[in-house]
């Protein structure tokens, strides 16, 4: 997936929680279930882009 690509979806992932977790509460299933998703995208982004970031940065 393109880093670009990526952002947005972490973006809008991002939106989507915070609109989930004001209409029915942090605690609610849906917004912990939301909130699962974006740190699935958040870890691959990890993964993909932070990770090399830094082998790259300590040769």
């Amino acid at each position: 997936m393109i880093k670009q690509d990526l952002i947005a979806l972490i973006e809008k992932k991002r939106a989507e929680l915070i609109q989930v977790a004001v209409t029915n509460g942090l605690t609610s299933s849906i917004a912990i279930r939301y909130s699962q998703e974006l740190d699935h995208l958040l870890n691959e982004y990890n993964r993909q882009y932070i990770k090399k970031t830094r082998r790259v940065a300590s040769l």
